[in-house]
């Protein structure tokens, strides 16, 4: 990616991130009640504040962050056994939610369709999935050796620019979630929107245009190196 595209992703995740600390607000029902203005207004700017740790710059920068603040990281058989746990913890909570929980090597992949997260067009969280991303955030809590990253997709419908929007709205709403009802830091999230560019299914079909509206979480061990 060259300076000048890369500048202008940041500045698109910049707004994406501070929007999503605001979308919530007075729209969630039932067990998640809106923020407060005060709230609200933390939040978004946590959310800025964030990309200092490196929210856009990858793996590493969250790797330093973490094991700069004191957390070890894991080696050998640690890591194995460490995300084995983990994964049986996040299948026992989201059985029958529609959050499809996926291992690959030592990571973890939670892929949230957009019928569970969001209405079409739209980065503003359903219910449901606030009460999922709160199991997740609930499990992931417990595991300070996880990375955690967060990426928006879309379908081909529309421009490649307002999907690209999208996408980043939509992961930057689900990073704001996860740290405020999880309390999850930051510096522990990398996160980004691809668009139209990650698809998993056939754009030629409704069937395979759905599988493509996402968000993927992946979760990745603190190893050495």
């Amino acid at each position: 990616m060259t300076r000048k595209k890369h500048l202008l992703a940041t500045s698109g995740l910049i707004v994406a991130l501070a929007v999503a600390g605001c979308a919530q607000q007075g729209g969630s029902t039932g067990g998640s009640a809106g923020m407060s203005k005060t709230t609200t207004g933390a939040l978004a700017g946590a959310a800025l504040g964030a990309l200092a740790g490196g929210l856009t710059q990858g793996h590493d920068k969250a790797k330093r962050a973490l094991i700069g603040a004191g957390i070890g990281a894991l080696a050998g058989a640690a890591v194995g056994n460490y995300m084995d746990k983990q994964e049986q913890q996040l299948k026992s909570q989201l059985a029958g939610s529609g959050v499809d929980v996926s291992r690959n090597g030592d990571s973890i992949v939670l892929n949230l369709p957009e019928a569970i997260t969001f209405d079409v067009g739209s980065a503003k969280l359903k219910p449901e999935a606030q009460e999922q991303l709160g199991k997740i955030g609930g499990v992931i809590k417990e595991y300070p050796q996880t990375i955690i990253d967060i990426a928006g997709h879309t379908d081909s419908t529309g421009s490649p620019e307002t999907n690209m929007a999208l996408s980043q709205k939509r992961a930057g709403t689900v990073a704001a979630y996860l740290a405020r009802s999880g309390g999850l830091d930051f510096k522990r999230m990398v996160v980004n929107g691809y668009g139209e560019s990650r698809p998993i299914a056939d754009n030629g079909s409704e069937a395979g245009r759905a599988q493509n509206r996402r968000v993927e979480i992946t979760l990745l061990p603190l190893t050495q190196g």
